[in-house]
């Protein structure tokens, strides 16, 4: 087994005297197992150990001219451990003796000097200086561990007192080293950790172990999370360490581990939204098929014969209402458990944010905001001249985001920074970029730079509590009436599909922080992707030609209400209409019906999707034109470019979307 410091060659071995006789008698000795130098005085041997630190033995006369022996070994103990070995006369045994006593020498041998007792006074002061340099590299590489560890580490002795500590400890306790060490610790705390310190005692006596998860207020911030472990050295052991001084000793461990649980806290957040948004996005799926039927069912009514009487035409339009509130929310939790109307590109967040900061400023909201904001949400829209923006002059790297979905989340959160002001008060909104996220960031991949987005207030803030529910669909801290608990969810649900990450920071009486982290695009990124790309799923527009009546359409459905729906709407516009119930069937009907125009299909169907239908369709027939209706979709299971009417449609909608691509 090696140990940590090991002699690369043969030991030097360094020997001083003024007879040349006696520098050749010891070297013939020695050269057997020791590379020797010679030296014929005390100077020359203090210029040949400058020149090789590494000498482990120094053999030297006592009686030299110039400078005797002791004086020599003196001034060599000063500039190295070498081992010492003074020979001498018996009328120099006085001076021999106080060397001894100082330290200045391990052995002395009389004149003439006996080969084997000599050669076994090297061989010990050899092995002795290289234990000395190992114990030594030992010291460094632990003093170097001690004072790099990422947390505090403590050693105590048998009474309490410090007696070894990193300058992490000495921080969280409130103190420099020096004033640490052969100190108690109860002496050094209070509060909290002095609690937390007798609740350990009697843990520690019986176990020899104790472990606590506290949190202690902390000098330039909030409070932090500290895990406190407490070992006695003897437990770390089989048997416990009798008749030793270690016996006693033990060990303190502090470890802030408030990023660690603000990661496993954000982990747990991330795996609940996803598992909050797969059952969202099935419960709209079915609710957007409940819908069309409903919504198109109605359309269907009064097409039959208009209501004549004033409470009936009530009834119908409070229903319709209803649908379209529905279709609405419907929408929205889509948003958020998988946005389907981003067009992602390169975003320039100077242009983005300015362009927010000149609207607010005019009391004005762009219209694809607009459309999305609830009106009751856009009332008094004088008090957001009052947003502050800080936006940095330098530049920033781009984005891949949609702009406007972008532009809508910080006006959302504008609006309920505004909202937890009621008396008013400061509300800022800043951009700046990070380098890099480091130990903090929970699932995503990108090392690089990012871009973050930060909407602040002084509001009335969060209990934890709330803050731990403010992603959830629905949860909201509003009166009934104002606000459906959907703007923060689907907040996040766009910022998770952009592969970023939304953070939280309040504080009940301390206002609210809000940040949206953007990974930034790289330059080879950059450079690749143009500025504004094509969608890869688009909506045909709806123009309206004259509709070319007679034309034969498949709809394709597995609900039969909505296939119901669909095909009333298409038949009352003079269409020829032929129905199936699955993507199976719907290839069957194209192959052996020839006068089929159009395919209006559903995504989301049992057995053989939309995007699977459609492909083997166009294996028959690759110019029949094919429609997609959806409530919840994948657009990765569809081709590119193709026509998508989301669920719930109206009547107009739909009849626009098959007259344009009957038109084309």
């Amino acid at each position: 087994m090696s140990t940590l410091y090991e002699p690369t060659q043969r030991p030097f071995v360094l020997v001083v005297d003024d007879e040349p006789e006696i520098l050749v008698a010891l070297s013939d000795l020695l050269e057997s197992a020791y590379t020797v130098l010679t030296a014929s005085s005390g100077e020359e041997g203090l210029q040949r150990l400058r020149q090789n630190p590494s000498v482990a033995v120094i053999i030297s006369d006592q009686r030299m001219p110039g400078m005797t022996g002791d004086v020599f070994l003196a001034h060599a103990r000063e500039i190295s451990a070498a081992g010492a070995i003074l020979l001498t006369g018996y009328a120099d045994i006085s001076a021999v003796e106080a060397a001894l006593n100082r330290g200045q020498i391990s052995f002395f041998a009389y004149k003439p000097w006996d080969d084997e007792t000599l050669l076994s006074m090297v061989g010990q002061a050899s092995a002795r200086y290289f234990l000395e340099k190992e114990l030594e590299c030992e010291r460094l590489l632990l003093r170097g561990l001690l004072d790099n560890l990422p947390f505090g580490l403590a050693v105590k002795d048998q009474d309490g007192c410090f007696v070894r500590l990193n300058q992490q400890m000495a921080s969280q306790l409130g103190h420099t080293v020096a004033q640490c060490v052969g100190r108690r610790e109860e002496e050094l705390v209070d509060g909290p950790r002095l609690e937390s310190l007798k609740e350990a005692q009697s843990q520690l006596a019986q176990t020899g172990r104790d472990q606590q998860v506290l949190q202690l207020p902390a000098e330039d911030g909030p409070a932090r999370w500290h895990d406190l472990t407490r070992v006695r050295l003897d437990s770390m052991r089989n048997t416990p360490v009798q008749s030793s001084m270690l016996a006693d000793y033990s060990i303190l461990i502090d470890r802030d581990v408030s990023e660690l649980l603000s990661l496993e806290q954000r982990l747990r957040q991330a795996q609940k939204m996803q598992a909050i948004g797969t059952l969202a996005g099935g419960i709209a799926h079915d609710f957007n098929n409940l819908l069309t039927a409903i919504q198109g069912s109605l359309e269907l009514v009064q097409d039959l014969e208009p209501p004549r009487e004033e409470s009936v035409a009530r009834l119908y339009e409070n229903a319709m209402e209803a649908a379209r509130r529905g279709a609405v929310l419907t929408r929205k939790l889509l948003d958020f458990s998988r946005p389907r109307h981003l067009v992602c590109q390169r975003v320039d967040m100077h242009e983005v944010l300015e362009n927010l900061q000149s609207f607010m400023k005019q009391g004005k909201v762009p219209e694809e905001i607009r459309g999305a904001l609830d009106a009751a949400r856009l009332e008094g829209m004088s008090r957001f001249s009052s947003v502050r923006f800080s936006i940095p002059e330098e530049p920033l790297p781009p984005v891949w985001t949609d702009a406007v979905q972008l532009e809508l989340a910080v006006f959302s959160l504008c609006i309920n920074a505004l909202d937890a002001q009621p008396e008013g008060g400061e509300t800022c909104v800043s951009v700046r970029k990070v380098a890099r996220l480091l130990g903090r960031h929970v699932g995503r991949e990108h090392a690089g730079a990012w871009v973050v987005v930060q909407v602040t207030d002084r509001g009335v803030g969060m209990t934890d509590d709330i803050r731990a529910r403010i992603f959830d669909p629905f949860f909201t801290t509003k009166g009934t009436g104002q606000g459906v608990g959907l703007g923060l969810s689907m907040i996040y649900g766009f910022i998770s599909h952009c592969g970023g990450e939304v953070r939280v920071d309040s504080a009940p009486g301390g206002g609210t922080s809000v940040e949206l982290w953007f990974p930034a695009m790289d330059q080879e990124m950059a450079a690749a992707i143009p500025a504004v790309p094509a969608n890869t799923v688009q909506t045909i527009a709806r123009v309206l030609p004259e509709n070319r009546g007679g034309s034969t359409i498949l709809v394709v459905d597995d609900e039969p209400g909505v296939r119901a729906v669909t095909s009333g709407f298409l038949r009352r516009a003079g269409y020829e209409v032929v129905e199936a119930s699955s993507g199976a069937e719907a290839v069957e009907k194209v192959q052996s019906i020839a006068s089929i125009a159009l395919v209006v299909m559903d995504v989301m169907m049992p057995g053989m999707n939309g995007g699977e239908a459609a492909r083997r369709i166009h294996a028959v027939r690759q110019e029949l034109p094919v429609l997609f209706v959806t409530g919840y979709a994948d657009f990765g299971v569809l081709p590119e470019g193709v026509a998508v009417l989301h669920k719930p449609y109206t009547r107009d909608a739909l009849l626009g979307d098959v007259r344009a691509m009957l038109a084309a």
